[in-house]
């Protein structure tokens, strides 16, 4: 008798995103004719850059001539765009790597999920709270908790991020074994400066840890003072693995392209420097043929110093759709954090509102999407988080109509 995996049955019912999908289409079929203004899931809407699009091109048009086809790349990724990588974080962060510490994948929300695989399931895992949802779901998958008791998963240390802390948590009060964190933070929009870092990293050797440090909005950071690699913290090469992302500085959303840092000297509680490494090699080897070759080409591009420049031109009409959404909500008398080094602002739900009525509310009301802070974990509760992806137009008619309903 073929069983099911009975760690996804530990899964809360239905995904955020899709149950956001879902209750709009709802909406939508009970209002034929009426457009929806979407704030809510962080998906570009800009078209890909002349230079970058032009390198995808080009490799379409290789890839068109059988004299100059090429098939299966290497697993790890082209060693162009992994030598490119090590250089970019050498100029642009003053940090040095191998190239072979690269690994080019389809996305950093893929490498999320995945990495969980190289540990034991009877790690503690922390994650903060509120928290981009598949740190969490993957790590249930991969049985490293009882269930979900209502309110949050048991088994977890949920590592709670508040107005009253700046979104930056503490770290663990007890031993943990995987520590997840993403700044500048998806949803809160938070950014974490030098010593406050130095503290995860420290924490992590001392008890022999492993952060997984998701840094896919960088490129959103405009104020000095603040991590743009975890690698700028001395010790981090020993403990963490960095996961980042083409996505949301190239418009790489739907083309997929990513890169995971799994340094050769990342050591583990039962393994020395060389073996996590060895064992993600060995596991992307086994169940992934690469990433595709057309993306590599555009990721190429994106990282010459044509490609970057387009890039900060992207990333600034994203940062300033955000300044219009801030001030707009502020304006109006909501509390509101992030949009400054972030896509994302998130704000508070006025009257008492819980994430989910809000989200109703605005969407019956003024027919904007945003996504509701409880989905992203119980600390998120009574916040909703507002995405700048979006065309601009969109973005002052999404603003000037909460405007107009939200003392309703």
């Amino acid at each position: 008798m073929a069983l099911v995996n009975e760690n996804f049955l530990s899964l809360a019912s239905g995904y955020l995103f899709p149950e956001i999908a879902r209750r709009t289409k709802a909406w939508q079929e009970r209002n034929l004719g009426e457009k929806v203004l979407r704030l809510g899931i962080g998906n570009t809407t800009e078209a890909i850059t002349p230079h970058i699009a032009k390198a995808m091109h080009d490799k379409i048009d290789l890839l068109s001539d059988r004299t100059t086809y090429t098939g299966y790349g290497d697993e790890q990724g082209d060693t162009a765009l992994r030598k490119a990588l090590r250089d970019f974080y050498h100029k642009q962060y003053g940090v040095e790597l191998e190239d072979t510490d690269f690994f080019i994948s389809d996305g950093a929300k893929s490498d999320a999920a995945n990495i969980q695989e190289l540990f034991s399931s009877s790690m503690i895992v922390a994650v903060q709270d509120p928290a981009y949802p598949v740190y969490v779901d993957s790590n249930v998958v991969g049985g490293r908790s009882t269930g979900f008791n209502g309110t949050n998963y048991d088994g977890f240390v949920y590592l709670e991020s508040n107005s009253e802390n700046g979104f930056i948590p503490d770290v663990p009060a007890q031993k943990v074994d995987l520590i997840y964190l993403c700044f500048p933070n998806n949803p809160t929009g938070a950014v974490i400066n030098h010593a406050q870092l130095k503290k995860f990293v420290d924490y992590a050797l001392e008890n022999k840890a492993i952060i997984i440090y998701d840094a896919a909005y960088t490129d959103y950071i405009r104020e000095p003072g603040y991590v743009r690699t975890i690698y700028e913290i001395e010790g981090a090469k020993r403990c963490a693995i960095e996961i980042n992302s083409f996505s949301k500085n190239a418009g790489f959303t739907g083309v997929r392209l990513g890169w995971a840092i799994v340094p050769e000297s990342l050591e583990s509680e039962n393994g020395g420097p060389g073996t996590i490494h060895r064992l993600w090699n060995r596991r992307q080897c086994t169940f992934f043929n690469g990433a595709s070759n057309i993306a590599q080409a555009g990721g190429l591009a994106a990282l010459s110093e044509k490609g970057r420049e387009e890039c900060k031109g992207l990333v600034d009409y994203y940062l300033g759709n955000a300044d219009i959404i801030k001030k707009g909500l502020e304006s109006v008398g909501l509390t509101c954090y992030g949009g400054v080094n972030s896509p994302y602002i998130w704000a508070r739900c006025p009257c008492g509102l819980s994430s989910w009525d809000f989200f109703d509310f605005l969407l019956e009301h003024a027919h904007v999407v945003v996504t509701p802070g409880s989905g992203f974990g119980p600390a998120g509760e009574g916040y909703v988080r507002v995405s700048s992806y979006g065309h601009r137009e969109d973005i002052i008619k999404a603003v000037e109509a909460i405007k107009e309903h939200i003392n309703d």
